[in-house]
């Protein structure tokens, strides 16, 4: 089965995002915004996407506040994890916002919360696994 990993700071969103991924996507889901967490899991090989939070208000790295931007450059960085597709979700939905954040933090892809159309948030996850993601 596949997996995705949520990165989120919000408990209530992470819990919606988690309930149409299971229910309408059939994908399995975990949750964390702790940052070394994050990686590891990465590195794993079990995750098939991750879906970053652009602004994660507690999250810590190396004594640093890091933000979803920030992760995953490290993550895009990283030969291991690079292949890894990840979809910056936000509620940052100003022009030009998407274009800026997907080319500061190199991410795969884009979506703006609230998300209220379920099957295309599901859609979008679904499609940036692609067809070769090994798990």
């Amino acid at each position: 089965m596949k997996t995705v990993l949520i990165v989120e700071d919000d408990v209530v969103n992470a819990r919606v995002f988690s309930k149409i991924l299971t229910k309408r996507g059939g994908l399995a889901v975990k949750h964390t915004e702790d940052v070394e967490e994050v990686i590891s899991l990465a590195h794993s090989g079990e995750i098939s996407v991750i879906l970053m939070d652009v602004s994660l208000a507690h999250s810590m790295y190396g004594g640093k506040p890091m933000d979803g931007i920030k992760i995953t450059q490290l993550l895009k960085a990283a030969p291991q994890t690079a292949h890894l597709p990840v979809i910056l979700v936000t509620a940052h939905a100003m022009e030009g916002d998407r274009e800026n954040f997907l080319g500061q933090s190199g991410a795969d892809g884009y979506i703006t919360k609230p998300v209220i159309d379920h099957q295309d948030f599901v859609d979008q996850v679904k499609a940036a696994m692609g067809d070769g993601a090994d798990n």
